[in-house]
């Protein structure tokens, strides 16, 4: 049997904007809870959505970056993703474009592994995750102007040693790993 949930969703009463550029916004709202609570102020910070992959080639391995991380101030290894465009078709289109972009690999086939969020307290955008394979060199990097790539080939079970000893510091990409390694029959419970 299914119980009846109590309804907890916000009103807005009021919305402005407090930072409005390209890839980032700040919104402050004015809410009221179903309770009757008025919450003054309530931030909320806008991206675009954005999609990442656990990136395999022909032979196995997977396609991973490398790129320096101006707020961490270091240097880390990533999977290749970034932001959906208003010209993707959809978040399938979005991650292959932005795997020949960063790596100049193409895929022969994309699973969707679901949608998380980085912070759903204040971030109003979602991650969309995939699994792609069959990948294959097909072009050299497209790299936006400011970005600064190395790919790097590594193991499946190299990818997994450095989950288990934490070496990957990007949450949501070792958060689509996980979800890729189940896929692939590699967790172990």
């Amino acid at each position: 049997m299914v119980s009846m949930q109590k309804k907890l969703d916000w009103e807005i009463l009021s919305s402005e904007y407090l930072f409005n550029d390209r890839w980032f916004k700040v919104r402050r709202d004015v809410c009221k809870t179903p309770g009757g609570k008025i919450v003054d102020p309530y931030y909320v910070y806008e991206f675009p959505e954005w999609c990442a992959a656990v990136p395999i080639t022909e032979d196995g391995e997977v396609v991973m970056t490398r790129q320096y991380r101006h707020a961490l101030g270091r240097t880390s290894l990533e999977l290749p993703g970034g932001c959906v465009d208003d010209t993707d078709k959809d978040y399938e289109a979005a991650i292959a474009r932005e795997l020949l972009e960063e790596t100049g690999y193409a895929f022969t086939k994309y699973e969707n592994l679901g949608e998380i969020s980085a912070n759903p307290s204040t971030n109003n955008n979602l991650l969309h995750m995939f699994l792609a394979t069959g990948g294959k060199k097909v072009a050299e990097q497209q790299l936006d102007p400011n970005e600064e790539i190395e790919v790097v080939l590594i193991t499946i079970d190299e990818l997994k040693e450095m989950v288990r000893k934490n070496e990957l510091v990007q949450a949501m990409h070792v958060s689509c790993i996980l979800f890729a390694l189940e896929r692939l029959g590699e967790l172990r419970y």
